[in-house]
């Protein structure tokens, strides 16, 4: 009996080193669709992170890359006046809040494609609207060509609209960033499958950067 148990123990610790650590993705430019990216990255194979920025929040606050210094997060793109994607994009990343409110690890950002219109005052009214926890998750205007320039050059994560100066045309991709700035993924911000495959993966991210 004794030595049944020894052996159940043995061949469970042999599984556990052997069995393959389940890893995401680490993507690069060159490997995400050219429509999505800046034509200056479209051959960039590694190294890719997020560039540094600085823009307000819904609470008039100035957001940089350091606001999210050790911090895994989802970013995306939207606008308060969008009546397509965007609500139920905003529906789904309340949920993500909802689900991690009490995992300090994990935040949200979501950029403003239209910060002519999207204001701090008129940001604050949507997040009111929409529940949004301020602790959690940040809503950022700012300068139009920053925020061009993050979307295609450091999340790849919106079409160009080349009819007009650093006008974008944003997609329904959520992207997941570890706390290196690495993207590690992207989903489809209003399918709820895409939902759970994203809550999975940060908690395969947080297991992978605990060890």
């Amino acid at each position: 009996m004794v030595l049944l148990v020894l052996s159940a123990i043995i061949i469970s610790i042999i599984y556990s080193i052997l069995k393959p650590k389940e890893l995401l993705p680490v993507f690069q430019p060159a490997e995400v669709n050219a429509e999505l990216v800046d034509s200056t990255l479209h051959y960039k194979k590694k190294y890719h992170t997020i560039a540094p920025f600085s823009l307000k929040n819904q609470n008039g606050e100035t957001i940089t890359e350091a606001t999210y210094e050790d911090k895994i997060y989802v970013a995306d793109f939207f606008f308060t006046t969008c009546q397509t994607i965007c609500p139920v994009m905003t529906d789904h990343m309340a949920q993500i809040q909802q689900e991690l409110k009490n995992d300090a690890e994990v935040l949200l950002l979501s950029h403003t494609v239209q910060p002519e219109v999207d204001t701090v005052t008129q940001l604050k009214k949507y997040a009111l609207e929409k529940g949004v926890n301020d602790e959690k998750w940040n809503l950022v205007t700012g300068d139009k060509e920053q925020i061009y320039n993050l979307a295609r050059k450091s999340y790849l994560a919106a079409k160009d609209a080349p009819y007009s100066p650093y006008e974008l045309i944003h997609t329904e991709n959520f992207v997941l960033v570890d706390k290196k700035k690495r993207i590690r993924g992207f989903y489809d911000g209003t399918q709820p499958e895409a939902i759970v495959e994203l809550l999975k993966d940060i908690e395969i991210l947080k297991n992978e950067e605990d060890h």
